[in-house]
């Protein structure tokens, strides 16, 4: 993997991991499909949601991430 190609990684998982507050309420709101289809995909496949039973849901670990920002917002 080339520096560019793991830089550009690593930025695209900060901003989804800055957005995921936002994109969690907008489940809670039941407003899945104001989500990107991209950023979906890619919260799935970064363990952050999940499909359940043809809904998504944060995961375990998309929960632990908004509770620690929220707990640097504080």
């Amino acid at each position: 993997m080339s520096t560019s190609n793991s830089a550009r990684i690593a930025a695209r998982r900060d901003a989804l991991r800055i957005a995921l507050p936002a994109t969690a309420e907008l489940l809670r709101r039941r407003r899945a499909a104001d989500i990107a289809e991209g950023d979906i995909e890619d919260y799935v496949a970064l363990n952050w949601l999940e499909w359940n039973g043809g809904g998504l849901r944060l995961t375990t670990t998309g929960d632990n991430i908004c509770r620690q920002l929220s707990g640097r917002a504080a």
